[in-house]
């Protein structure tokens, strides 16, 4: 008997350490699957009242002030334009991009009198929550790069338009 102690020790250790004792394998519920344990059935709960998302009023502070635009700000709204936006409304802003030549529903060009009207943040609305076909992309451009774009829009409007008249140092490097 004293001698089977150690032996049935070990093959007690060597049973335990096959086992799996760590929270990768748990009971839990399926998203949206039923549950007795609450009134009301459900295993998706509603988020508690107050609940603020992670960022959230970080987020909502820079959506509604606009950074100051400098030459910084429209190179990065270039950069993400370019990214984001051109393959639908081209490089230029005219609506020709890639995808429209491809067939997909033409946008709107930029330099239409209506969004020459339009204000910043009709732009920055449309980035942040998709219009017509465009979708969000509010998960893709965070709302510092929103605005850039916003930004980078306002300077191609603006350069269809520009007068030499408007720019007199550009009269120095014209022939």
């Amino acid at each position: 008997m004293v001698r089977a102690a150690p032996l049935l020790a070990m093959m007690l250790a060597l049973a335990a350490g096959g086992c799996d004792f760590d929270m990768r394998q748990q009971p839990k519920f399926d998203a949206n699957a039923p549950a007795r344990l609450w009134a009301d059935g459900a295993s998706a709960r509603p988020l508690p009242r107050g609940v603020v998302a992670q960022e959230a009023l970080a987020r909502d502070a820079v959506a509604a002030h606009p950074p100051p635009v400098t030459d910084a700000v429209i190179a990065r709204g270039r950069d993400r334009y370019d990214i984001y936006c051109a393959p639908c409304h081209g490089l230029s802003g005219d609506a020709d991009g890639i995808i429209v030549r491809h067939g997909f529903p033409k946008p709107p060009s930029y330099h239409s009198d209506a969004l020459l009207k339009a204000p910043a943040s009709t732009f920055y609305d449309t980035i942040t929550n998709g219009y017509g076909v465009m979708y969000s992309y509010a998960a893709r451009v965070s709302p510092r790069d929103r605005w850039a774009i916003v930004a980078y829009i306002r300077a191609l409007q603006l350069s269809r338009r520009a007068k030499v008249a408007e720019v007199p140092q550009a009269r120095e490097h014209l022939p």
